[in-house]
This record gives C-alpha cells, structure tokens and sequence, in this order.
C-alpha cells in the first residue's frame, strides 16, 4: 500500500482508501462531479471524480473503503487525487489499523505507565477515584482508543493517552521540584484533566464533536464525570473534589482559552502550563513530521509563528 504521505504530484494510484467525505456537486457549467476526502493512517487528500455516471465508478458513501485508479496532481498548491475508477472494497481486502491515524507509541505499555503513576498517589480519596475511572475496563477501553483533539495535537487514536501520561509525568517532576506543590492533587487532576474528552469526540473514523461536546465541551464534562464518581465512593471529601474539579476547570489557564475559571490553585496553575507545554510541543513536532522541507517551514496559525526545523 503506498500511504497518503508519500504520493506526489505525478504519482499513479491504484489503492484502497477510507472515504472519509463524499460531496455530491456541480461546476460552473453545471457538469455533475463528486468531492472527496481520502484517508489512510498518514492523512488526508482531497479527491474528484470528474465522470460520476461512468461505468468505471461504483456506488459509494462517506464512511466506506474505496479501491480506487487514478493520478495525483497539484492544484491551488494542494495535492489532489483525479479519479478514473473506482469501486466499494471488501471487508477482505483492507486492515483498518492502516486508514485511522494512530500513536506511534505501544497503548498498552502507556497505559500500563499511567496506571503506575496513578498507584503513586497516596491520597485515599484520589487513588480511589483514579482506580475508579482507570481500572474501570469499559472505561479503558474508550480511553485507550480516544483521539485528544479534532485537529491540531494528538488527533490520533491513542493521543488521549499519549497526552493525559505526558502531562501526568511533567506534573510528577514539578512536583519533585517545587515542594509546595500537592502531588497527589496534581498527578490525580493531570491523569484526569482531559477525560471529558471520551464524550467530547466521538470514536474513530469520525472523531467529530458529539452534541455533548458542542454544548459543553470538554472541561466541563470532565469536571462532572469526577463529581458523578465522587457520589459512588464512600465519604470521598468536599474539599478534595472541589480543589480537582478547580484543576480541571481551570487547566486551560486563560478564559480566552476556554476554561471557565482562571487557576486560583498552584496546582491548578502548574497543570495549565503542563499541559500547554506538551500540547505545544505536540503541534510543532507534528508540523515538522507532516513536512518535508528543511530550514523554515512557514507559518503555524497554532503556534502564531513562523517555524523552523532545527
């Protein structure tokens, strides 16, 4: 299979590709012709099936495999795909490991750390409520196999929990190197900053926002799902769930950010940073893997900077 990444403008197709949208339209002449989105585990590339009605082309939807002929050019700067054949592919015929974007890093042996890291807290309260969501094994699951964000970082299958045990370990060193800091709070709130996020987007393939996270969002998700499991551990503390649901709420550090409050807490402070810094990080190196220039790489709207490969 040749990858979405390495087709260039000139490349000959003749793959299997997951449709990830199908639009149906017209040019200004009125011709019919279909827009398409394709995508593997590398990325996406815009597609266009100028003869709709031709014997070549089969019947297909978004949300299908297509096997598809056709060659690569450049249009407007951007690569595109001119599709001459095209057909529904058999269950047989694809992994679907090899068209959803996923972490590079083993998921089980991250969770296996995570878990680790949350046995860690002495607390009563937050190893209690840790164990509740983390050994939780439909929990898990979901947890394990979430994307952390729709674009930008860790928009993958296993970000979530790439993101969730970067920031927990950046919070266990801060913890080690200003004693003020409570620990326990502070890894318990990093591991479960983000847990929102697993009724905020829904699972791949779509991994689009859920009615949920459009009129919620994540953060507020997340500091409910924390007071909801507060009520099923026996005479878990006020002031405990109070100070991580703060942490949660505020995680984002600015209002213009989007967290309802600003830290009010040091812990709450030093997660916002934690977790700006590995979302931060995350964007460049993904800005870097998805180029192949050297020196500069132009401008990053997320990073609001040019940007240079070192």
């Amino acid at each position: 299979m040749r990858y979405i990444r390495d087709l260039g403008e000139g490349s000959r197709i003749q793959d299997i590709y997951y449709c990830k949208s199908k639009l149906v339209t017209e040019t200004r002449n009125g011709k019919p012709y279909e827009s398409l989105v394709i995508q593997d585990k590398t990325g996406t590339m815009d597609a266009k099936v100028w003869e709709p009605y031709s014997p070549a082309i089969g019947e297909y939807e978004a949300g299908d495999y297509i096997e598809i002929t056709g060659d690569v050019i450049v249009f407007n700067g951007s690569r595109q795909a001119k599709i001459s054949r095209l057909r529904k592919a058999q269950d047989i015929d694809y992994n679907p490991a090899d068209y959803m974007p996923m972490t590079s890093k083993n998921i089980d042996e991250m969770y296996e750390e995570l878990l680790k890291l949350a046995d860690s807290v002495e607390d009563k309260d937050l190893h209690a409520m840790l164990d509740a969501f983390f050994k939780d094994e439909e929990f898990a699951k979901v947890f394990k196999w979430s994307s952390a964000a729709k674009t930008v970082h860790h928009g993958f299958i296993g970000g979530l929990l790439e993101h969730s045990l970067a920031v927990g370990k950046l919070c266990d060193h801060l913890s080690g190197s200003y004693p003020v800091l409570n620990r326990d709070l502070l890894v318990s709130a990093a591991l479960l900053h983000d847990i929102g996020k697993t009724r905020e987007l829904s699972p791949y393939p779509d991994n689009d926002y859920t009615d949920e996270g459009q009129l919620m969002g994540h953060i507020v998700i997340g500091a409910m799902m924390v007071s909801e499991k507060a009520k099923e551990i026996d005479g878990f503390s006020q002031k405990t769930l109070t100070d991580l649901q703060h942490c949660i709420l505020a995680h984002h550090g600015e209002l213009e950010f989007g967290s309802p409050k600003k830290p009010a807490l040091i812990e709450a402070l030093a997660l916002s940073f934690a977790d700006n810094l590995d979302a931060k990080l995350e964007t460049f190196k993904e800005q870097m893997d998805n180029s192949d220039k050297d020196g500069w790489l132009g401008f990053c709207k997320f990073l609001d900077s040019n940007i240079r490969r070192t």
